[in-house]
């Protein structure tokens, strides 16, 4: 992209008119939070060639209309002492942008705008978990496990408003030099319009309201998202049940029957106002599986789920969040509940970036089927209850370190449960 003297000049003065003619109607779409765009942006404000929203912050963790970001985009592309590696950032955005910033008045060619369809993200992580549990003879048993993990996540544009999304993962076992196959775990068209987003394929489980307490999966199905400041997600599916915790009843019942997915409905509400936000959810589930489920009501085979959740930003650095969930149709281990302290928080673009948080955490393992939290996984503790305390960090650009600890008390039987987490990730 060639810029000469007066298109920088003719860049800036559009976009300072743009932002007083413009503010008060603004035709243009959000852009998801987990758009590209959020990084690179990102990259941009922490090399000090783009300001954010003048008052020196980007706020990565908000959906901005792409009328936002494209005046960012364009008071970028007005500088000229720029590194190739950011010059290359904004040519991208550019690219994605490029109606948005015709319509400010920068031109992008169509060459420019069709030169990168297909973008690629990424990470390679390693992840150590040290766990122990106390034993009925009060013994104590230790387990301890290492995995490696590379992650790809294309996306690609089919026009304007369309994307296809996919997440492709491979994982290794250290102490045995043992590597699974590169899956597909996710892959699904994408549709953004103004206050509307359509998903097809087999995409994540929505769980804004509960900040992943319940699920971190995916489902093959649909979903659908609309409103603004009040959103409402529809989605409907199947979900393979034997992607459940590992440490979970349901995935040792998915043995037990021929029944490998359950069917699925959900819908969830959620919305902000000033610094507070929240939501409410119910999923309802179908399975022969649940018949097989200790703790279900007997010859059940639904699982009905509603939660809510709320949160409120003191500052920029201070954010306090809970959840509640209950699985109606289990009558053990049926409830999980979360409150959690965030103090700042680890931003991979930003070196020298941190964050911290302690939680207190009730997973009742009937309703918590599948939690996001690392030391819930699947290689980690499950159907306890306790105290958990975290912090994150940015040693070098794009590279995150992390140390979890939890200790608490086994839910069926009140005994002692604790674990050590530490991750490493490297972004690309």
């Amino acid at each position: 992209m060639k810029k000469t003297l007066v298109s920088a000049l003719t860049t800036a003065l559009v976009v300072g008119a743009a932002s007083t003619t413009f503010a008060a109607a603004n035709p243009f779409s959000d852009v998801p939070a987990d758009h590209w765009a959020y990084d690179a942006v990102s990259q941009l404000a922490a090399d000090g060639v783009i300001e954010g929203y003048g008052d020196t912050t980007f706020r990565g963790n908000q959906n901005i209309t792409r009328y936002e970001m494209a005046q960012m985009i364009a008071k970028a592309m007005a500088k000229t002492d720029v590194s190739a590696a950011d010059k290359a950032l904004i040519d991208k955005l550019a690219a994605e942008f490029s109606d948005e910033l015709n319509n400010l008045g920068v031109r992008v060619s169509n060459l420019e705008r069709n030169a990168d369809n297909v973008k690629w993200n990424g990470q390679a992580r390693y992840r150590y978990w040290s766990q122990r549990y106390e034993q009925k003879d009060g013994s104590t048993k230790k387990q301890n496990k290492d995995q490696l993990n590379f992650r790809l996540e294309p996306s690609a544009e089919v026009n304007k408003n369309w994307h296809v999304k996919a997440r492709i993962d491979a994982f290794m076992d250290p102490s045995k030099d043992e590597t699974s196959d590169l899956t597909v775990k996710r892959v699904w068209a994408q549709g953004d319009y103004k206050n509307f987003q359509v998903k097809l394929g087999k995409m994540p489980f929505f769980s804004t309201e509960t900040a992943g307490m319940l699920f971190d999966d995916q489902f093959s199905g649909a979903q659908v998202t609309f409103g603004k400041n009040l959103k409402a997600t529809l989605e409907a599916g199947r979900w393979d049940l034997n992607s459940a915790n590992t440490q979970s009843n349901l995935h040792d019942a998915a043995g037990k029957t021929d029944d490998d997915a359950a069917n699925y409905q959900g819908i969830a509400l959620n919305g902000t106002a000033g610094k507070l936000y929240g939501g409410a959810a119910y999923r309802h589930f179908n399975s022969n599986v649940f018949t097989q489920t200790k703790g279900f009501e007997k010859n059940t085979d639904e699982a009905n789920i509603w939660s809510v959740g709320a949160g409120y930003k003191f500052d920029k650095n201070w954010n306090l969040y809970g959840a509640y969930a209950k699985n109606e149709k289990a009558e053990s281990d049926a409830t999980a509940h979360n409150i959690q302290l965030n103090y700042k928080g680890a931003q991979k673009a930003n070196k020298g970036s941190w964050g911290a948080y302690t939680a207190y955490r009730y997973m009742g393992q009937n309703v918590a089927f599948a939690p996001t939290y690392e030391t819930f996984l699947s290689n980690g503790v499950n159907n306890v209850k306790g105290w958990e305390v975290g912090t994150e960090y940015v040693p070098f650009t794009n590279v995150t370190a992390a140390a979890y600890y939890f200790n608490g008390k086994q839910l069926d039987n009140d005994r002692d449960a604790e674990l050590l987490f530490g991750r490493v990730n490297f972004w690309f």
